[in-house]
């Protein structure tokens, strides 16, 4: 029923520990400090020397999410995954099940304690309430991180401009070569700069060669496939969310590596999936054991989804603010609102709070329509030297500042519980970089991957403080085409499609160029622009070249 970790030096100790019923967690010998998950130094104090340490097996829930949805055959939903805070440390967290009572049951703030569950070699920790409630709050709460100050006054993001897009079909299972659809977007932004393939010396994407539908086989593909010469290219994960890409293609501009970089990102990601379904494209054979960082401590409890990781975030932000579901409900509406505009969003019927509310369950607090819509389709931006501004067919966008600073855990569930991890870090970090502040922003362009993004952005960019973001949506006016702060006028992830990040750079340039057509956003001239969904994210600020 469970899939189980894969066990390697590193981690058997762990999942074994259960064997006589205790919960041991990684214990330093020199500081005493618990780590978790393990790691081969304490990051406290540096030192190598550590062993299991047991520990009470008791902790307090301090996010949860019902799972309603079925992510694998035989683990029936509904079912609660939960985040608990061990009672000796409450900086050590396990992603777990809670078992022994009914799923409406579960509350944060319960006291917890492990039980154990015995498959094939492997001990997984669940806990059980004890029906005590813990008198003390486990979760700080949220503060704006301080970054490091800029090392100079020099801003390498001056030195460069976007000065292209393009975009291929998008759609739901398009079934179609997920190549082609990166080499229509990418020739149609090279023409949109008014280049010439051989003008191009860079390419830049996110995340390379990427499983699961989401990648077009990364820069060597379109480099093979196009013929064409870069003096760089650039392909992974590990950047400042999907726009790292950018960023990255930036610097190599603004260093003069480069003179013209091509970024893309393409998904294909509902054609995968009805390939899956009918068995055209396997998965892997049964009882495969899991691994990696995001599949091996979520995977054997049922948390198969950036959906159960988020959505336990988020039912920490809703206790601890007292917002309702309808905070959520306001962004969707919103998205779905401007997608109507949009002749290339894949949902564009209009949405009641209604609708909205009475949805199929997800993941609590998440419903069908809080989560964005996987699809096919490329984009593509080309990143230039500023020396060409003035030579464009289009208006350049210049990027005014960038935020990449790491300053939270790099997790999804050790680190920030109050917002969606890696928001606060990167938001504080972009404006150190410029004069700008908040309100000279004339359009957020923020990550929806679901709803709760794009609250934890409106927060951590500094838009309203922490938890008031419901009071300060203002029943949807705020963020509405002709608000204070229009939100994602494109329909966002929620309702054009999931193109990781992509899409909004794509609308952040038709804006600023004032070529949105009825839902262009008026005298548009500087957009924020969020990416990532999660761990690691980035932002850029972006402007008019006139402004």
């Amino acid at each position: 029923m469970r899939p189980l970790p894969e066990l390697t030096s590193a981690n058997e100790w762990f999942w074994k520990s259960g064997s006589d019923d205790v919960l041991r967690i990684q214990g330093c010998d020199d500081c005493g400090q618990l780590v978790h998950p393990p790691v081969p130094i304490c990051p406290y104090c540096r030192s190598r020397s550590w062993k299991p340490t047991a520990v009470s097996g008791r902790g307090t829930v301090v996010g949860f999410t019902v799972n309603a949805h079925r992510w694998l055959p035989g683990f029936d939903p509904p079912y609660v995954i939960a985040n608990v805070a061990l009672a000796e440390d409450a900086r050590v967290h396990l992603t777990t099940n809670i078992v022994g009572c009914e799923p409406s049951d579960v509350r944060i703030g319960q006291v917890v304690s492990v039980r154990f569950e015995h498959q094939e070699d492997v001990w997984l920790p669940l806990f059980e309430p004890t029906g005590a409630v813990d008198p003390i709050d486990r979760v700080a709460e949220p503060v704006r991180p301080v970054p490091r100050p800029p090392v100079s006054e020099d801003r390498f993001e001056h030195r460069a401009v976007l000065s292209g897009i393009g975009r291929s079909r998008i759609g739901r299972r398009l079934m179609v070569d997920p190549l082609s659809l990166a080499i229509d977007a990418c020739l149609e932004a090279v023409a949109d700069a008014g280049l010439e393939l051989e003008d191009i010396d860079g390419l830049s994407t996110y995340p390379g060669m990427g499983g699961g539908g989401m990648s077009e086989g990364g820069p060597s593909a379109i480099e093979e496939a196009l013929r064409i010469h870069p003096t760089w290219i650039n392909g992974g994960g590990d950047l400042p969310g999907p726009g790292g890409s950018v960023i990255a293609a930036a610097l190599a501009v603004s260093s003069g590596l480069c003179r013209h970089v091509l970024t893309f990102r393409t998904v294909w990601e509902s054609t995968f999936a009805a390939l899956v379904a009918s068995g055209s494209i396997g998965q892997g054979g049964a009882g495969q054991r899991v691994s990696g960082p995001f599949r091996e401590w979520r995977a054997p409890f049922g948390a198969m989804s950036a959906a159960n990781w988020i959505g336990m975030n988020a039912q920490q932000y809703m206790h601890r603010y007292g917002a309702p579901r309808e905070m959520l409900g306001l962004i969707a509406i919103n998205a779905r609102t401007n997608a109507a505009l949009n002749p290339v969003a894949i949902y564009r019927d209009p949405m009641t709070m209604d609708d909205y509310l009475s949805a199929r369950p997800i993941t609590s607090p998440f419903g069908l329509y809080d989560c964005d819509v996987p699809c096919d389709g490329s984009i593509a931006v080309v990143v230039s030297d500023a020396s060409v501004a003035g030579d464009l067919p289009h208006p350049a966008v210049r990027i005014e500042a960038v935020g990449t600073q790491i300053l939270e855990r790099v997790s999804w569930d050790q680190g920030t519980l109050t917002h969606e991890p890696q928001v606060l870090g990167q938001s504080a970090h972009l404006w150190t970089r410029t004069d700008l502040r908040p309100s000279d922003v004339d359009l957020a362009l923020v990550y929806d991957g679901f709803t709760f993004n794009a609250i934890s952005w409106i927060e951590g960019l500094g838009f309203c403080g922490f938890g008031e973001a419901y009071d300060w949506l203002d029943g949807g006016r705020r963020i509405a085409l002709d608000g204070e702060l229009p939100v994602n006028p494109h329909g966002g992830q929620l309702s054009e499609g999931r193109t990781h990040g992509f899409g909004f750079i794509h609308e952040a340039v038709v804006q600023l160029r004032h070529d949105a057509d009825e839902r262009q956003i008026a005298d548009a001239k500087t957009a924020v622009v969020t990416s990532g969904g999660g761990t690691p994210s980035g932002v850029l600020l972006l402007q008019r070249n006139d402004a």
